[in-house]
């Protein structure tokens, strides 16, 4: 069960996240850490002056120049830039997570969403748990807008209680990976309840593995940016195999607040697997179960 740790939280947020799948929290991150986040960006755009294309780690709009830079994302932040490594790993979304999940958390991955200026994309309605499955449904993911955001910026969209309900095919027609849902599914929901996302600069979203969001272009003449990063239950584990899991499992999986235990449970079932061989020396079953004799 998921507990109020040192006042980060109230028993009432923690009950709320529960049933609604989300939370809002404004102005929770310092201006410290907003400065600190912010310098780094900067620092990505202006290395994005120097690209014409697309890197692993730099994702550009296609309008993208070096004199009007326009960036979509920055992938896996935490590997770029030790402010965003600290930030992460140690600073208020990794505490956020463990006040929510209850204890020590499992980091997956993190992303900076841009959404440039005049027209930034849109993020279509999906669930994130089909890009990554897990061994259960505590993920979650802990945004931060380094900027303010109001409605014509393309505040983040998400559907209260939707965490509870059906998890939809995001393929297309002809079988194809869409990453969204189908338009006869969308036809099914009350937009109108949805919740938009919105607040000054250091305001922090949660919401679940399960929820249906999304969010509209920008058509404000600033960026949006929104620092993204996942985590889940210390026992809960990608699937691997499965959309993102193979690349996060070589630059996340990472414990914060604790160690891992290799405790799992599965459709209700708790085991306590066996170490993680995946740096190699996987011993054979007899030497495993002769070393003790």
């Amino acid at each position: 069960m998921a507990l109020a740790v040192d006042g980060l939280l109230s028993h009432e947020q923690v009950a709320g996240y529960a049933e609604l799948g989300y939370l809002q929290l404004d102005s929770f991150i310092s201006q410290d850490w907003l400065d600190r986040l912010r310098s780094a960006s900067a620092e990505f755009v202006e290395q994005s002056r120097s690209l014409d294309k697309s890197t692993q780690a730099l994702d550009l709009e296609p309008s993208h120049t070096p004199e009007a830079p326009r960036l979509r994302r920055l992938t896996s932040p935490f590997l770029h830039h030790e402010t965003f490594r600290e930030f992460t790993l140690e600073g208020p979304p990794a505490q956020l997570a463990q006040a929510l999940l209850g204890g020590p958390a499992r980091f997956h991955h993190s992303k900076l969403n841009y959404k440039w200026a005049d027209g930034g994309e849109e993020i279509k309605w999906h669930q994130d748990i089909q890009f990554w499955p897990h061994t259960d449904f505590t993920p979650l993911t802990i945004g931060v807008y380094l900027e303010d955001v109001d409605d014509a910026m393309g505040p983040m969209g998400v559907m209260p209680r939707s965490h509870k309900g059906p998890l939809y095919d995001m393929y297309s027609d002809d079988g194809a990976w869409a990453g969204s849902m189908n338009d006869n599914d969308i036809a099914s929901l009350d937009l109108e309840a949805m919740a938009w996302l919105m607040g000054p600069a250091g305001s922090t979203t949660v919401h679940n593995c399960c929820m249906i969001h999304g969010s509209v272009p920008n058509h404000s003449p600033r960026p949006r940016p929104l620092l993204l990063q996942t985590y889940s239950a210390l026992d809960s584990y990608p699937v691997s195999g499965i959309g993102a899991n193979g690349m996060a499992n070589r630059t996340g999986n990472i414990i914060v607040g604790g160690s891992a235990t290799q405790q799992l449970t599965i459709d209700g079932r708790a085991m306590h697997g066996a170490p993680d061989w995946s740096a190699g020396g996987t011993p054979t079953i007899f030497g495993s179960q002769h070393s003790k004799t």
